[in-house]
């Protein structure tokens, strides 16, 4: 090969030296064959050299980067676990203990991360309490957010799920303390609302409503609690009561939500439960209170409906003659037509009365 290489440059040498001779018209001792040979030879020295290869050069920043990107896939998986057992341990905790029981719990804890060093304590005393505050320092700041967090959020639903207040209606006057409290439901109970497509919504009244409100009014305090808007209810009871016989209207923010419905809470009204009636067509499906609680026919546009006329007797009845506790009269009606029972028991009541009367006149002659 390196003959070649030679001659090659010996003849190119020869030709810028000699080119007149070598341009002649004379023919060439240079041999096509061999001109043939020559290029091969150098294309096989060209191929022969080894080209520089990128591989090479690139292996060292490959490499470079890979040792660089352990570190941070290595950081960014222990924060990823960290992340989680944090989530999973805060969730427990929200599931198994209330508020006051996880800061109950975590206060000892918390009271131990602030370290104060005492007079009587040795040096080394005093380097394990500082390392020991300062190692306990970030998860204790994390308890601490954790618990203001959940008391932030807690606060929140509370005021969705609760109601508005823990005293709903005012202090009763004093000279009313022996009144009843008549609860009424709306939708249903003293009213049905209906929609159809050629005029929209519609409200009507129950029959009997205005005799039944007018009349027990001078006898019980009548309060609307219902579990619609007060959108709805104000402008509602506004045109249901034009005499003004209702005296206070509770709507949805005084309902207590749970289980995905609404429940009217008789004890946040602010009034003895034992003085406490409860009227509506759904009242054992709406009242976290079944024991004042009577349950009558839902109300959906029957003409000849007069269940609520049919009450006034046995309410104007316990309101003449209030009994100490009304729970234990309702129960005694449980599974009963309230008003037709009342008018039984009413007239047996009569008929025994009147066998008194007249077996005390026999006894008199």
């Amino acid at each position: 090969m390196s003959s070649v290489i030679v001659r090659c440059r010996l003849a190119s040498a020869l030709s810028w030296r000699y080119g007149r001779r070598l341009s002649s018209d004379a023919p060439s001792s240079f041999h096509p064959a061999h001109k043939e040979s020559v290029v091969a030879a150098s294309q096989t020295l060209v191929s022969d050299r080894v080209p520089p290869s990128s591989t090479g050069a690139e292996a060292p920043e490959a490499s470079l980067a890979s040792s660089e990107r352990k570190p941070w896939s290595f950081l960014k998986y222990t924060l990823f676990a960290a992340f989680t057992g944090v989530a999973a341990t805060a969730g427990y905790a929200t599931y198994a203990y209330s508020l006051s029981q996880a800061d109950e719990k975590t206060r000892s804890f918390l009271d131990s991360v602030s370290y104060s060093s005492a007079d009587s304590d040795s040096t080394l005393d005093n380097l394990k309490g500082l390392l020991y505050s300062a190692a306990m320092t970030v998860p204790a700041k994390a308890i601490e957010l954790y618990l203001d967090l959940r008391k932030v959020i807690e606060e929140q639903i509370h005021g969705y799920t609760e109601p508005t207040s823990d005293k709903l209606l005012p202090d009763l006057h004093p000279l009313e303390q022996h009144v009843f409290t008549l609860v009424l439901d709306l939708n249903e109970t003293l009213v049905y609302s209906d929609w159809k497509r050629d005029r929209g919504w519609r409200t009507f009244k129950r029959p009997g409503i205005d005799a039944f409100l007018e009349h027990l009014a001078k006898f019980y305090e009548i309060v609307i609690y219902s579990d619609q808007l007060n959108m709805y209810v104000d402008p509602v009871v506004e045109r249901l009561d034009s005499k003004q016989c209702i005296r206070y209207r509770l709507s949805r923010g005084a309902t207590k939500y749970q289980d995905g419905k609404h429940y009217r809470d008789l004890s946040k009204l602010n009034r003895n439960s034992g003085k406490i009636i409860y009227i509506s067509g759904h009242a054992l499906e709406s009242c976290l209170q079944p024991e004042n609680c009577i349950q009558i026919k839902p109300w959906k546009l029957e003409a000849d409906d007069t269940t609520l006329l049919d009450l006034i007797p046995f309410l104007e009845f316990v309101a003449s003659r209030p009994p100490p506790d009304i729970r234990p009269v309702i129960a005694s009606y449980e599974g009963t037509d309230i008003a037709k029972e009342f008018i039984k028991r009413s007239v047996e009541h009569q008929r025994l009365m009147q066998e008194q009367r007249q077996n005390r006149g026999l006894w008199r002659r």
